[in-house]
């Protein structure tokens, strides 16, 4: 049966392939899966119908028969289990994958999502700059860790995965901070992903519904 996920109809990132609903389409897109878009507007997403997919009210959500899921974690993890593509099939390289997703949405996620906050809606506090360098020294000191374990592997756990879908894009959140450029391998681990022709499907797919958007 075909999917159905949800989008923004207007994404406040303006297409650049940030908004979370890119996860679940590079999922699809990679193990391929047809799927539908239900866009919703901000002020849908709040109403009675989408929180009865989402009790949070955001995005994305996914449909399939009659299973509903929400979290974009949650959802590629389903896709993963259902579809060859994303998961290895040796079972401790598939539990350390799983570790891996973990790991790019608890623990290097977090601060990178505050470092944007800091940097988009606290540039009229007195205290701005400070608050702003604590959060870069901890962002750093989570991709100084990861760029380590990286090294000089292409992926986190031998060949591509859901753990590298996620992690790249967590990293891509910093892009045109400089940041992650500090850290060569993971500057090119990010390009490895993104220039997968799955990736390219997914952030073309994304970027169309904002340039339409945008038209009207």
């Amino acid at each position: 049966m075909r999917p159905t996920i949800t989008a923004f109809e207007c994404s406040p990132d303006e297409g650049q392939g940030l908004a979370r609903d890119m996860r679940v389409r590079w999922a699809l897109e990679e193990v391929g899966q047809p799927y539908d878009v239900r866009l919703l507007s901000m002020a849908a997403l709040k109403e009675p119908e989408h929180r009865a997919r989402n009790p949070f009210g955001s995005i994305p959500t996914y449909e399939e028969g009659d299973l509903t899921l929400f979290e974009s974690g949650a959802i590629i993890f389903h896709i993963a289990e259902r579809h060859e593509g994303l998961f290895p099939a040796e079972e401790n390289r598939r539990a350390r994958v799983i570790a891996w997703m973990f790991a790019a949405l608890n623990t290097v996620e977090p601060p990178i999502v505050e470092w944007e906050m800091a940097h988009y809606f606290e540039q009229d506090k007195s205290w701005r700059d400070e608050h702003k360098a604590m959060i870069e020294e901890r962002v750093r000191n989570r991709l100084g860790d990861l760029a380590k374990r990286l090294g000089d592997d292409d992926w986190l756990e031998g060949s591509f995965s859901a753990a590298d879908l996620l992690m790249v894009l967590v990293l891509r959140r910093l892009d045109g901070s400089g940041i992650v450029e500090e850290y060569p391998n993971l500057a090119a681990y990010v390009a490895r992903g993104e220039a997968r022709p799955a990736y390219q499907r997914a952030f073309a797919a994304q970027r169309k519904v904002f340039e339409v958007a945008s038209a009207d």
